[in-house]
């Protein structure tokens, strides 16, 4: 797809990689509906962009079944949809114990239910050839310790879109998945930045994931993982899982401490 002109919904845009997202679409001469919840963050984003008369920013405090309907709205008559990007989510680095049913609940109301409420609300906005893009981890396909519900998430995220996509396969619509491994940004817990550092677990910049997602929407690759060990890690968990299991056996009591002494949340 040449985004050239595309209009182009992206949720979490005040997040790190949402924030890395919306400057090169727009370097790229997309019109943006920037999607969130902190109001500052996204004006002064809208700000930074070239051409920022042509964005527009989406204050959603609540993601309620009334902000997603309002959502659609912004699509009918005359402007439709070309991309959506279902990029919001919210992860805590704790173990199960740890974590109360407020946080359970939260992480799958954002990263399993929003997306999937916000597709449905907007599968009848599209352009012809449009693209409904999930941003996943890989997490989603590899069990981590200390991010079991964040793990589950995903998986339910990487599951709907290969469903889906194979759904609307005679429709015109395309759905894409993307999992980044670890990314640095400010919105990284201290807690996940010192147990990546400990078990010299890679990581990417919001800049470089930026850019292999714009690669995946152009090139309209259905399916895109991010760092080779974790690639090899997919298959080998998915072939081999108690190879995984006794590798991360190994690391558990390194996790279990940084679990328990900086439990943690992330959102974007």
């Amino acid at each position: 797809m040449n985004l050239q002109n595309k209009n182009i919904l992206l949720t979490g845009a005040s997040g790190g990689i949402g924030q890395a997202l919306a400057l090169a679409l727009a370097e790229k001469g997309a019109r943006l509906w920037l999607v969130g919840r902190d109001a500052v963050a996204l004006n002064t984003l809208c700000a930074r962009l070239p051409h920022s008369e042509h964005h527009s920013v989406v204050v959603v405090n609540h993601y309620s079944d009334e902000d997603i309907e309002d959502l659609t709205r912004l699509f009918w008559g005359n402007t439709r949809l070309d991309v959506l990007i279902n990029n919001a989510g919210t992860n805590r680095f704790a173990l199960l114990e740890e974590q109360s049913f407020s946080d359970i609940r939260e992480q799958i109301r954002v990263n399993v239910e929003l997306p999937l409420l916000l597709t449905r609300g907007l599968c009848h906005q599209f352009n012809a050839g449009g693209i409904i893009l999930n941003i996943g981890s890989i997490l989603g396909e590899i069990g981590h310790p200390g991010y079991s519900i964040y793990s589950a998430t995903k998986a339910a995220l990487h599951r709907f879109s290969e469903a889906l996509g194979r759904e609307l396969s005679l429709s015109g619509l395309s759905v894409l998945y993307v999992a980044p491994r670890a990314t640095r940004t400010r919105f990284n817990t201290e807690a996940a930045n010192a147990l990546n550092a400990s078990l010299g677990n890679g990581s990417d910049t919001a800049e470089y994931v930026a850019q292999k997602i714009i690669l995946s929407l152009e090139k309209e690759h259905k399916r895109q993982r991010l760092g080779f060990v974790e690639k090899l890690f997919v298959k080998i968990n998915a072939l081999l899982p108690s190879i995984v299991d006794r590798a991360l056996s190994k690391k558990m009591s390194v996790i279990d401490r940084y679990a328990r002494q900086h439990a943690g949340r992330s959102v974007k």
